[in-house]
């Protein structure tokens, strides 16, 4: 589980300028995600030229394959954007992989029990924290550091986000957040609806899915982690603030076909 005297991304003294969601989070200032699922470099790019401060490439549900992770890593952090991660699963090797594209942080979804929680944190961190192997020059260039000075702060800068989106997760969340290298919890709103009322999008005023989230924001307040999730837009993005620490607004995929919907329906009225 690793021992709780290290230095976190929430206690780290590192100054790094190129860690900007790190920065902005550990400063309070409601840092500004989205997802992006389309690999493409040039789509990478030009997500990151809108002012926001992490992009979450979508390994989970995203068109993202292995070229295409490193591909968008790279060109996120070149552009003083944070690049994080959401893997498929929590397994060590897919974790490793994840991490040497020299991401600021990952996302593991359906997180279920803390067990899950810190084997991710072991796969996520070079020992005597964990047991991530090391053997790529390529993590350190998104950091901006030679790889020695990565091998020293990686363990402390790189933000780890769970997942909570099963009824498991719900139930374990207190013991989830406890887990010493989990960094900030996340709500997957669509999974967690469908997890614990049988659809999906939830309304948002269901008693289940309302009980669920304060359970989910009591115990990372609790275990002083950061809270996040995904949200459809800017207004319910800037209602947020006054709960969460960061949220993801929706994703590149949403956004073109919004944009396109909404003006082709001006264009035709």
């Amino acid at each position: 589980m690793g021992d709780i005297s290290y230095p976190t991304a929430h206690t780290t003294t590192i100054d790094n300028s190129r860690m900007r969601l790190l920065n902005k989070i550990k400063a309070g200032e409601f840092p500004l995600m989205t997802f992006v699922a389309i690999p493409s470099v040039r789509q990478a790019q030009i997500v990151a030229l809108t002012g926001l401060d992490g992009i979450i490439i979508d390994c989970e549900h995203g068109h993202i394959g292995d070229d295409a992770m490193h591909n968008s890593v790279a060109a996120i952090s070149a552009l003083g954007v944070s690049p994080i991660i959401r893997i498929r699963g929590p397994a060590h090797d897919i974790i490793k992989r994840a991490l040497d594209t020299g991401a600021h942080g990952i996302m593991v979804p359906q997180i279920n029990n803390a067990e899950e929680a810190s084997q991710v944190v072991q796969s996520s961190k070079f020992p005597p924290q964990g047991v991530r192997g090391q053997g790529s020059a390529f993590p350190a260039i998104g950091h901006g550091l030679t790889t020695p000075e990565y091998m020293k702060s990686a363990n402390e800068t790189i933000i780890t986000f769970i997942q909570i989106e099963t009824r498991a997760g719900v139930e374990n969340v207190d013991a989830i957040a406890a887990v010493p290298g989990v960094d900030c919890v996340f709500i997957g709103p669509n999974d967690l609806a469908q997890a614990l009322l049988g659809y999906t999008p939830a309304n948002g005023d269901e008693p289940e899915f309302v009980q669920a989230i304060d359970k989910i924001e009591a115990a990372a307040r609790k275990h002083g982690k950061w809270f996040a999730r995904m949200v459809n837009n800017g207004t319910t993005a800037k209602e947020a603030r006054q709960r969460y620490d960061t949220v993801a607004i929706t994703g590149d995929t949403k956004a073109i076909q919004n944009w396109y919907i909404s003006e082709f329906e001006v264009a035709r009225s």
